[in-house]
This record gives structure tokens, C-alpha cells and sequence, in this order.
């Protein structure tokens, strides 16, 4: 088993596409499946001692599609079927806001590790697009790629670290494989 060049004190995760499948701008918690090997990829890290959070981007809040209330619906049905969560970051601004929560900006990253007390460089960010891992880059993180059908291919040349499934993604992240880094 390799061990990571980092010590690994914190793994969050993007929310859509890659611990549940995405329905763009879903305000419905029985419209919340999850991935495939989401909830035993989450569980392997809890059972390594390590803290989980997840980091999402929420547009839809300020574009008036949802409410934060069904965000935070949403968000608890996914902690029904994955498992409880250490900490959670939304981002509810519009891509024109600039705000420095958004991602790719780092500002939601850098905000749950202070809150799980740890540092930056010792945060794994595991997601489905480029600015899961450019926010992860951003923060002084490492990002980990999962593509899906919607991943750019240009998402996955530019990715220092790109896993086939969630559960590959977090064994990379936990040292136990080295994965495809570039």
C-alpha cells in the first residue's frame, strides 16, 4: 500500500455527479440517487478515521429555480442514503456574482477544512468536472478527477489525478493506489 505524499486529513466530495447522480437544479429529495459505489467509497474514508464534506456549487438558488429550503432537503436525503457528513459547503451564487465561494474559486474548500481543523494541503477534493479539481488546486488541495459523460475531455487532460469510479478516486486518495497522475 502506497502511502500519499501528503498526510490525508479531510476528503470532500462535489455533490451532483459524483456522490449522487445529477438533476439539474433539483429541489426534490425523492428525485436523489445515488452513484454507483458512492456509499461505500464515503464509508471506506469514515472508516479510515478521516473527516467527509461535501462541496457544491448551487446556482439555482440565485437563479430563482430553488429555494435554499429545498437545497438543504435535498441535501439531507442525500446524508439518508450516504451516510452523515462532517461538513457542508453550498455555494448559491450565480457564475456573474464572482463571489470567492464559487468553484473553481477555493473559498468553500479553504472554509471546510478550517472548520474540520485541518490544513489545506492535507484535503482531498473528489469531483466530476474541471472546477472541482481547479478549486482543489486553488485552496493548495488535490483534486481527483471522475469523469462522467458530461466531463470535458479537455477537464481530463488538464487533471493532475484522474480516477475511473468514486471508489478508485478515494483508494488514491488514501494512498492504497497510485491512479493516473500525470
Amino acid at each position: 500500500m502506497t502511502e500519499p505524499a501528503v498526510p490525508v486529513h479531510a476528503v470532500l466530495f462535489d455533490r451532483d455527479d459524483t456522490l449522487i447522480v445529477d438533476v439539474p437544479y433539483n429541489g426534490d429529495p425523492e428525485a436523489v440517487r445515488p452513484m454507483p459505489s458512492a456509499r461505500a467509497a464515503v464509508d471506506r474514508v469514515r472508516a479510515a478515521g478521516i473527516p467527509v464534506g461535501v462541496i457544491s456549487n448551487q446556482s439555482g438558488i440565485a437563479r430563482g429555480l430553488l429555494s435554499e429550503e429545498q437545497v438543504r432537503r435535498v441535501n439531507e436525503r442525500v446524508e439518508q442514503l450516504l451516510g452523515p457528513f462532517d461538513v457542508w459547503r453550498i455555494c448559491p451564487h450565480a457564475p456573474r456574482d464572482a463571489c470567492d465561494c464559487r468553484k473553481p474559486r477555493p473559498g468553500m474548500i479553504v472554509s471546510a477544512a478550517a472548520e474540520l481543523g485541518v490544513a489545506a494541503e492535507n484535503v482531498v477534493m473528489i469531483g466530476d468536472i474541471g472546477a472541482d479539481v481547479n478549486a482543489a488546486e486553488a485552496a493548495g488541495a488535490r483534486g481527483i478527477l471522475v469523469p462522467t459523460r458530461l466531463t470535458l475531455q479537455q477537464e481530463r487532460d488538464d487533471a493532475t489525478t484522474v480516477a475511473e469510479t468514486i471508489a478508485e478516486a478515494v483508494e488514491i486518495a488514501l494512498g492504497s493506489r497510485s491512479g493516473a497522475e500525470r
